[in-house]
């Protein structure tokens, strides 16, 4: 793969089965994110966004190349069919920050779970000692870091989940939309970040804010019913986006 390019996707695709339903082929019995025959590439240092109606693939797509999810076809592997790659490639480590709680326990402190999740993360004991008060302080949680996390708020926990992120040293950043949940200042603080990163780390980019896609990626990817719509740059993959919200409206 091209040292330029930090994540390179092809002919990839997740299929989900549909519990409790009567179906009479296969294709009613299973949903599929990714179609074949379609890919895309990130470029290093590259502010990249993923927008698309809800359902459309969005998360399964971060989930695959956090490696939660293993895609139907191979994933970072060189197996080539008729000339043609298929899978994903990811040059550099990835620290995720998806779905609120994953990597957290719920019954540990809020200092515990920095720990349990910066060691997911890959980063040694001395390098969470080392960084340990300046996450905590990012996350604006100091009275209540030694409170068991179930009695944190939705909001605390994404401080706390996206300060380890931002603090493990890793190159490729997949943010999804759970930043909705924070307060606005906190936003704010995140966004402040992402204008320091932009150029430095490469970042997977998911929201449904028009606005800050529009400030923040260099270009994005919209995506309808598990296949790519358009990939360009972000003015005009939102001008399609929004026309084809109306066509839903119709």
């Amino acid at each position: 793969m091209d040292s330029n390019i930090a994540i390179k996707v092809s002919s990839i695709s997740k299929t989900f089965r549909i519990p409790h339903e009567k179906v009479s082929s296969l294709r009613g019995a299973a949903v599929s994110f990714f179609s074949r025959n379609k890919g895309f590439e990130v470029k290093k240092g590259e502010f990249f966004g993923i927008i698309g109606r809800n359902g459309s693939g969005k998360s399964t797509l971060l989930k695959i190349l956090a490696g939660i999810y293993q895609a139907d076809t191979p994933v970072k592997s060189d197996k080539v069919h008729r000339g043609e790659f298929h899978g994903v490639k990811i040059n550099g480590r990835i620290s995720p920050f998806l779905e609120l709680g994953i990597g957290f326990n719920p019954e540990l402190s809020g200092r515990d779970n920095v720990y349990l999740n910066a060691t997911v993360l890959g980063m040694s004991k001395k390098q969470i000692d080392e960084k340990f008060d300046s996450i905590v302080k990012f996350s604006e949680l100091e009275r209540f870091i030694d409170q068991k996390l179930k009695n944190y708020s939705s909001g605390m926990q994404v401080r706390l989940a996206f300060a380890v992120s931002i603090h493990a040293n890793r190159e490729v950043l997949l943010m999804d939309e759970v930043l909705a949940v924070g307060d606005a200042n906190f936003q704010q603080k995140c966004y402040d970040y992402f204008q320091e990163i932009r150029g430095i780390k490469t970042v997977l980019f998911v929201s449904h804010d028009s606005e800050n896609m529009k400030k923040f990626c260099d270009r994005t990817l919209v995506l309808n019913n598990g296949r790519i719509l358009t990939l360009e740059k972000t003015e005009g993959a939102m001008a399609k986006y929004g026309k084809l919200l109306e066509q839903y409206k119709q």
